[in-house]
């Protein structure tokens, strides 16, 4: 009889590694659900875990929880959150209408988003869901200092927003 495998709790402050392949890998640490904070750097020999969040900061990102509760990516401590990884970032939403929306537990009352002007939403994130896959596609990618295909397909598209 096969022993079905422990799930891994998702904690806040919890280090992750991140396997890139040919021995590389990368660090990220968990944020407020579903948020992952992704540090810059590749890395071929493990670092000091209190090391890791002081490392600058390549992006935040919400990310499926399988990543970590299935072992994914692997952690390797916890550690508290610096005040600025602590705190949630606001992400922008654009509808089928082209309609722009920031994305943010402040608007609970509104269903986490509000109406946003392309100004409101330059730099931020698009409100989406990663997979651990197309992570790891934008951690290399973002290491070559090249343009990742799904940060390009997640852009807000200008030319769709009402006037």
């Amino acid at each position: 009889m096969a022993v079905a495998s422990k799930r891994i709790r998702r904690r806040i402050g919890d280090i992750l590694q991140i396997d890139l392949g040919d021995g590389q890998h990368c660090y990220a640490q968990v944020s407020g659900e579903p948020v992952m904070v992704f540090f810059d750097g590749i890395f071929t020999e493990a670092i000091l875990i209190d090391d890791i969040p002081t490392l600058p900061v390549a992006f935040r990102l919400s990310v499926s929880n399988f990543a970590v509760t299935r072992g994914v990516w692997p952690v390797i401590g916890s550690r508290p959150l610096t005040p600025e990884n602590a705190e949630e970032p606001f992400f922008y939403k654009q509808d089928d209408r082209g309609r722009l929306f920031l994305y943010h537990s402040s608007f609970a009352s509104q269903n986490y988003e509000r109406p946003a002007s392309l100004a409101d939403c330059i730099g931020l994130e698009c409100a989406a869901v990663w997979d651990p896959e197309h992570v790891i596609d934008r951690l290399r990618d973002h290491a070559l200092g090249k343009p990742n295909r799904w940060v390009e397909s997640l852009k807000v598209k200008a030319p769709s927003i009402p006037g």
